[in-house]
């Protein structure tokens, strides 16, 4: 394997494959040695959260009871989130609090670091509720009069307080507890860049797998911006790398951190399991305008996947946004007295809103792949692209 990701030949750039993550994740390793940043745009389903596993799993090595002996990356992915875990409070209702693992090295000197002051820093820069975090909780006393068995610690969250003072406990929203941990995570990121702290010196690498996906754009440049902000106040310390399927988060970050950091779009390779690095360093990534190349290609050859109806709405609501349009949805060029104008509507949300599309791509049945075609060539006939992108006659 060569460590380019495109050679020339011609005019054009031919990707370099990479036959399966472990490979692809030493790549990006070999990349780092010259730049401090490598950041990934790529599609749900390719495959980022299985590539930041690959990735951390180089630099780990694993004794025989299976306990991890050496370590060198912090990581954020959707395995992170599973970290915190809500009780409900079922029998009584009144005090939700989200539990912390602490069996995970994530929580290393949780308390004897402050971690509270360092999140409530970065929490307010997004959010308008407070938190505390109670370290000695414990089971009710039983009858002989003990303290009860330890409960792991937890977080309450809370805007208004009792007249004596006390917290009045609330759940904050889904998107709320994704900033909450994300800004958990980003003051651990701080620890890791201290160098006079020993509870992180063990992270070399820091990967970063699409932390934003729920924010809406405002935030999403916010959540950006404040992170070259944070990663590049030093010119030492981790090497990073950033994944995401969120376009205008990408483009942020590559703004920010110019000619600093390696820009690819990750996609799959002739197979599902093998994958390319298309180097978007050199010039602009007109991302939309390669999905629509890609999936011209696939209705073309009947190489159509489950996955394939989430990038055309992807770009679909690229479109609607750039020419001012209320809902994606109008750009089904469907004509209003066409019977599957609601049928191809319908399938779109379900297609790309489902599980199976997003994490295990399967070939479309082909009474799906001909509504495909359909909606496909209504709509890139209904706009005005470019038709030299499309060599092959999607029109007909």
């Amino acid at each position: 394997m060569t460590s380019v990701t495109q050679k020339q030949h011609g005019d054009a750039m031919v990707a370099e494959p990479y036959p399966d993550l472990p490979t692809l994740a030493k790549h990006l390793r070999k990349e780092l040695e010259s730049k401090k940043f490598v950041l990934l745009y790529a599609y749900n389903g390719v495959g980022k959260t299985r590539l930041s596993g690959a990735f951390r799993n180089l630099g780990r090595v694993v004794t025989d009871d299976g306990e991890t002996a050496q370590r060198d990356t912090l990581y954020f992915n959707a395995y992170t989130e599973d970290l915190f875990s809500w009780d409900n409070d079922l029998e009584y209702e009144k005090k939700r609090v989200l539990e912390l693992n602490t069996d995970s090295k994530f929580f290393n000197g949780l308390r004897e670091l402050e971690m509270e002051v360092k999140i409530g820093k970065l929490l307010e820069r997004y959010a308008g509720f407070n938190f505390y975090i109670d370290y000695d909780r414990r089971e009710s006393p039983s009858s002989v009069g003990n303290a009860g068995d330890p409960l792991p610690p937890a977080v309450t969250f809370f805007r208004e307080r009792e007249e004596n003072g006390d917290p009045i406990a609330i759940k904050i929203s889904r998107g709320e507890e994704n900033i909450f941990i994300w800004c958990f995570f980003l003051a651990i990121v701080e620890l890791a860049m201290d160098p006079e702290i020993n509870a992180y010196d063990w992270v070399k690498y820091i990967y970063i797998d699409d932390p934003i996906s729920s924010l809406d754009e405002p935030n999403a440049i916010a959540v950006a911006n404040h992170l070259v902000q944070m990663l590049t106040q030093e010119d030492k310390g981790p090497c990073v790398i950033v994944s995401t399927h969120h376009v205008l988060f990408f483009n942020v970050l590559c703004n920010e951190l110019k000619n600093r950091a390696h820009r690819h779009f990750l996609k799959h390779g002739a197979t599902l399991d093998s994958y390319v690095l298309l180097d978007t360093t050199a010039k602009p990534f007109l991302h939309h305008l390669a999905t629509l190349v890609e999936l011209n290609e696939a209705q073309a050859t009947g190489a159509l996947y489950t996955h394939h109806f989430n990038m055309l709405r992807r770009v679909m609501e690229q479109t609607a946004n750039f020419f001012g349009l209320e809902d994606w949805k109008i750009c089904i060029n469907a004509t209003d007295d066409d019977p599957d104008k609601t049928l191809y509507k319908r399938m779109i949300d379900l297609m790309s809103h489902g599980d199976y599309s997003l994490y295990e791509p399967r070939e479309m049945m082909e009474e799906n792949k001909a509504h495909f075609r359909t909606i496909f060539r209504q709509f890139i006939t209904g706009h005005p692209f470019n038709s030299a992108l499309f060599p092959r006659d999607a029109a007909k």
